[in-house]
């Protein structure tokens, strides 16, 4: 009998759209990062908040945190899960706005980030962190 590897589970919490939800996922996030010993997890702390927070104001349904360690360079990936159809898009700056920054700040801070659709409807945003 031939033996298959079994994938790790990947960690995640399925949150429900509340103002609860950032905190929730900050806390979530910090955990992960103690278990795999990643000490400053400041960025990560904020990407999760600031992808949270977008899918909590222009989403749909519940909001699914994932946390992993990519397996080709070890760094973490943070991927937000919602039923929203739109796309975040990183807004022109605007000095005199009181909103709309997130996602400026947050691509300068990251490796990488993007969008893909989720074939049952929705969206994932991740964005992948430096250790």
């Amino acid at each position: 009998m031939p033996v298959t590897a079994m994938a790790p589970e990947v960690p995640t919490i399925v949150l429900e759209a509340t103002e609860e939800a950032p905190r929730l996922a900050r806390r979530f996030l910090a955990e992960r990062f103690r278990e795999w010993g990643i000490e400053d997890d400041y960025v990560g702390r904020l990407v999760v908040c600031e992808l949270v927070t977008n899918a909590l104001r222009h989403g749909e349904g519940p909001i699914i945190v994932r946390v992993f360690l990519d397996e080709g360079d070890g760094r973490p990936v943070i991927e937000v899960w919602d039923g929203g159809e739109g796309r975040p898009v990183e807004c022109p700056e605007d000095h005199a706005a009181t909103g709309g920054r997130g996602l400026v700040l947050m691509s300068r801070l990251v490796r990488a980030w993007d969008v893909r659709p989720l074939n049952e409807g929705g969206k994932v945003v991740w964005a992948k962190c430096d250790r």
